[in-house]
């Protein structure tokens, strides 16, 4: 299913979100289950199911990773599942490097400023990574395409380290 025609917008990796949630809203008042409180259990059902449908495609466009899967998606490409051998030795590299500095963290003398260091590097080459990602998004050719799917799996191991820094964080300063 195509979440952007749902939404009656164009496919494109930029989204408006503020007109996304107005026509999320908008379109989950039409098919909302209460509306259909009188009607036969097959309007009630069928009511659910577009509620439900509307609200993944939401929480899919909502979010630019899930996004860009989904346009690679719509665009016919094969995305490799997590699984698969990341061939960019440099990133594998740098992913253990990055992983290392934040197991040094709680060794630290000076814990906030190592964990403020390491919450400065994830978000730098998050970033460097995620405008790449648009630009190859915006490119829509099959090279693009491709380099896309790998920036695209990038981006998840940051998030995944991000998610480890908030653990990190709770940890170090619980009380």
């Amino acid at each position: 299913m195509n979440y952007f025609q749902l939404f009656g917008i164009e496919v494109s990796f930029d989204v408006d979100l503020n007109h996304l949630s107005q026509t999320y809203q908008n379109l989950q008042k039409a098919v909302h289950p209460d509306k259909f409180a009188h009607g036969s259990s097959q309007e009630q059902l069928l009511a659910v199911q577009k509620s439900a449908e509307i609200n993944d495609a939401y929480q899919i466009l909502k979010q630019p990773l899930k996004r860009a899967e989904h346009i690679l998606t719509l665009r016919g490409v094969d995305l490799p599942n997590e699984q698969h051998t990341f061939g960019d030795t440099n990133f594998l590299m740098r992913q253990m490097e990055l992983r290392e500095m934040l197991a040094e963290v709680k060794l630290a003398n000076d814990v906030d400023a190592a964990l403020e260091k390491a919450q400065q590097a994830l978000a730098q080459e998050y970033q460097q990574h995620f405008t790449l990602l648009q630009t190859q998004m915006n490119e829509n050719n099959s090279a693009a395409n491709a380099l896309a799917c790998d920036n695209l799996r990038k981006l998840k191991f940051y998030q995944k380290l991000n998610i480890e820094v908030e653990r990190l964080e709770d940890s170090l300063f619980e009380d």
